[in-house]
């Protein structure tokens, strides 16, 4: 194909979408169907705002996004008629009939990440899928922290207030 490359594990992976150059126009590369009809193209921004929403279905995600992107996101929430983004802690690459998802998320504490992670990945080939028609090669997912209710938000682990590590 010519929009992936060989990995180092011998698996092809999507280039990113600034290194895909549609023939003839200089611009990138985005999904696109082709029909008798016409041709539809799907921007990279749609399908990360679809993975977004699909993570976020998933009970036991509390959040998305690595600490910083959290902190950005609490400080937009306060202001009025600001709203968390839906692509936080989301990206993809997109080739022409293939998209990669990485995500970043937070869980709930007591929730199993594996379980969590399962029903993330599921849920976001379905819908992404669904809804593009792309073929999603992988979803990599990244749980960046456990939120624990009644914790400080945005705080990395639980517990030892002393701030020293075990040995």
């Amino acid at each position: 194909m010519a929009d992936t490359d060989t990995r180092t594990d011998g698996r092809e992976k999507i280039k990113s979408p600034s290194q895909l150059i549609q023939p003839g126009t200089g611009q990138p590369a985005r999904a696109q169907l082709t029909t008798d009809s016409g041709k539809t193209r799907i921007a990279e921004g749609v399908v990360a705002k679809i993975a977004g929403f699909a993570a976020r279905e998933i009970p036991g995600v509390h959040s998305m996004g690595s600490g910083v992107a959290r902190r950005v996101g609490q400080l937009r929430n306060l202001v009025p008629g600001g709203s968390e983004a839906s692509t936080q802690g989301v990206s993809v690459d997109v080739g022409e009939r293939e998209a990669a998802v990485d995500l970043d998320i937070v869980t709930w504490y007591g929730q199993s990440i594996v379980d969590v992670s399962d029903a993330v990945r599921r849920n976001v080939i379905e819908r992404v899928q669904a809804m593009t028609g792309l073929n999603v090669i992988e979803v990599n997912i990244n749980v960046d922290d456990v939120f624990v209710d009644g914790e400080q938000s945005g705080g990395g682990s639980a517990g030892n207030a002393s701030g020293t590590r075990a040995q």
